[in-house]
């Protein structure tokens, strides 16, 4: 006897005789169908767990029991006809042959449905046919069915599964609300006359209306007006299904996003893997294939400055330091982020040097790195602009490192003089990059950086929306600038958070705290030319510390608050999607109701998190376009020592 053999004995024996369901037909059929072939490969050690396991496109392979359960309720015999509404991978439908003398399975995905065939067809099944459609609309041309088992919950039983039950025969379907449902089971006695009996509480994936083709469109089967339907289904009925991330048509979503000139990619998080796959997969399709010659993202420029100089084919900076030793490290310093600087040097070795995709930090946290940058810059071209540099720098010597310090100094001592005279600095380098040949650039961006990071420090002890207002105004300030160097084709993309990219007049940070951000500065700075994405989950894991400066930790995320956008998206039953919530005028005035919204930076706390990670806000207008995960997982950091292929292992990241 096989292992799998072996296990699936065990699973009969224990998780579905000795829970009382004892018909034999129907313990037969779970000990001939091998449930091993209706699971992705990579899940088949797990195969007899005692529970559901994914199976693709958002969808799961039922628990055991759950399973015969429903087949038991139903009474299902040699001789009934069978209709399963949410056949997923095929496994319950292969059961059902086994009992039955036909069985039609409906599958709304139909990648699912010609996977779940083949494995039916394979197994030599030959009275189970699985179709793919929208199961709500049964099969009423194969109606009456003597059964009807449905494996996705509904707040009511379709009207057209009820219609196709043949007087006699019952009708099994999970019915409720998202948390919890009751298992119900329908019995038709009569044309017009029914009983119910409910098998206790379950958990199901919603119910939906439409196929979904293997490209991700949906074909329009249900002819409901908007007002009839629920805001899931209405973002369901609107949103584009995306595929798996490495996936090429995944980032070829993205190409309506081609003539902008600057595209931001937010996320709900700093630790989650999948924003970053996914932002890396869009940015290489932009910059491969529509021009985008410059990615900045939420770092600091010196950090940044590192990756760009190997992206660009320049030689190291002597004496650099690596970049991203701050924390949070595992913001930049991952392997999604390695592997996107390696295909970014890829794309250039191709390019004139003028022509190359540049890396470029709009933050403004590494004081430090920055003055070293400009220090190292006027040493090479100017000795004497370099001794009066260090003289201007000099009040802000012993608080490099640790520039807070400084902002709690400031607010007892005098440090005019120290503003004046970073700021002079700056206008100095600022106007030796104008006549430059821009080498002079990069010098001048750092100085940019110490002046504001000068007068972010010092304010943020006041308190306010000041200091928020200067980061943003200065990461907005920094992509302008990077724009008018390359001149009047360049093109950016942007990395940063939902909070930063997302525009603040839609949410709390505007209307209560007088905020703003580089989302609405661009806007109002390039209008229609801008492309504002956010990126949301429902749950999972994400890599985030506890307090400033704390170790990671890879930490659960809660599910969705029941009152909020993420609960709406994850509702809708896709793993994966794209939407505009402002294209169809019913779906944004549905939207346009403000809600809550999740962001979750690089603390995570669960246990306060209705309180420190939600805010109201207005999708429609925060948003051009919503990128869905429905679950997620936490980012990973680089290791100690991971080899980097093609390049010293001490270089861009010096692990």
């Amino acid at each position: 006897m096989s292992t799998y053999e072996t296990q699936r004995e065990r699973m009969v024996s224990r998780q579905i005789g000795a829970r009382g369901i004892d018909d034999p037909a129907l313990l037969d059929a779970f000990a001939s169908v091998p449930r091993e072939r209706f699971v992705p490969e990579d899940m088949r050690e797990f195969a007899y767990r005692d529970g559901p396991l994914p199976i693709g496109e958002g969808q799961t392979i039922s628990q055991p029991f759950i399973v015969a359960q429903m087949i038991d309720a139903a009474e299902v015999s040699g001789d009934s006809r069978v209709l399963e509404v949410g056949a997923g991978s095929g496994y319950a439908a292969a059961l059902l042959s086994r009992i039955a003398s036909r069985v039609i399975a409906i599958e709304r995905h139909e990648a699912l449905a010609r996977k779940a065939e083949q494995t039916v067809a394979a197994l030599g099944y030959d009275n189970c046919e699985i179709r793919a459609g929208d199961g709500m609309d049964g099969c009423a041309q194969e109606a009456p069915f003597d059964a009807i088992l449905v494996a996705a919950r509904g707040a009511q039983i379709p009207e057209a599964l009820k219609d196709q039950l043949a007087i006699g025969g019952r009708l099994v379907i999970p019915v409720g609300g998202e948390d919890i449902q009751t298992l119900r089971c329908l019995h038709r006695t009569g044309k017009d006359d029914w009983e119910q009996h409910d098998l206790g509480a379950v958990r199901f994936v919603p119910l939906l209306p439409g196929a979904v083709a293997e490209d991700g469109t949906k074909a329009a089967s249900d002819h409901r007006s908007a007002r009839e339907l629920s805001t899931p289904e209405l973002i369901a009925r609107h949103a584009t299904e995306l595929p798996a991330i490495e996936d090429p048509a995944f980032a070829a979503a993205f190409d309506r996003f081609a003539d902008r000139r600057v595209v931001m990619l937010g996320e709900v998080s700093h630790g989650t893997h999948e924003f970053y796959e996914a932002r890396a997969a869009i940015t290489r399709r932009l910059v491969e294939r529509h021009g985008f010659n410059i990615v900045a993202v939420e770092a600091d420029w010196s950090d940044a400055a590192v990756l760009d100089r190997f992206i660009r084919h320049q030689p190291r900076r002597e004496g650099a330091a690596p970049p991203f030793q701050r924390f949070p490290t595992w913001m930049w310093r991952n392997p999604v982020v390695r592997d996107l600087a390696r295909d970014l040097k890829g794309i250039n070795a191709d390019r004139a040097a003028g022509d190359r995709v540049g890396f470029h930090g709009l933050d403004i946290y590494n004081m430090s790195g920055s003055i070293a940058a400009v220090l190292a810059y006027l040493d090479e071209n100017d000795p004497e602009a370099a001794a009066t540099a260090r003289e201007r720098y000099g009040c802000l010597t012993p608080w490099q490192d640790d520039p807070a310090s400084y902002g709690r100094m400031a607010l007892n001592e005098g440090y005019e003089a120290c503003e004046e005279a970073v700021v002079r600095q700056c206008r100095d380098l600022l106007e030796r990059a104008l006549d430059d040949d821009g080498k002079a650039f990069g010098a001048a961006m750092n100085a940019r950086l110490v002046a504001s990071a000068e007068k972010y420090y010092r304010v943020m002890y006041y308190g306010g929306a000041e200091s928020w207002n200067l980061r943003d105004s200065h990461m907005a300030d920094t992509l302008e600038h990077l724009l008018d160097q390359r001149g009047a084709d360049s093109k950016a993309i942007v990395w940063a958070h939902n909070s930063h990219i997302g525009d603040a007049r839609a949410t709390e940070m505007a209307r209560v705290r007088d905020e703003h951000n580089i989302g609405q500065l661009a806007r109002e700075r390039w209008g229609e030319d801008v492309a504002l994405v956010g990126f949301g989950t429902h749950t999972g894991t994400v890599s985030a510390a506890s307090d400033w400066d704390g170790p990671r930790e890879v930490k659960r995320i809660v599910p969705s608050h029941r009152d909020s956008y993420e609960r709406l998206c994850h509702d809708t039953g896709m793993a994966r999607f794209l939407i505009e919530p402002a294209a169809d005028r019913a779906l944004a005035d549905r939207l346009a109701q403000s809600r809550l919204e999740r962001f979750i930076g690089v603390i995570y706390r669960p246990e306060t998190e209705r309180w420190s990670h939600y805010s109201e806000a207005t999708l429609p207008s925060q948003f051009d376009e919503w990128c869905w995960f429905d679950e997620t997982r936490a980012l990973a950091p680089l290791e100690e020592g991971e080899p980097h292929e093609g390049v010293p292992e001490t270089y861009p990241f010096g692990v």
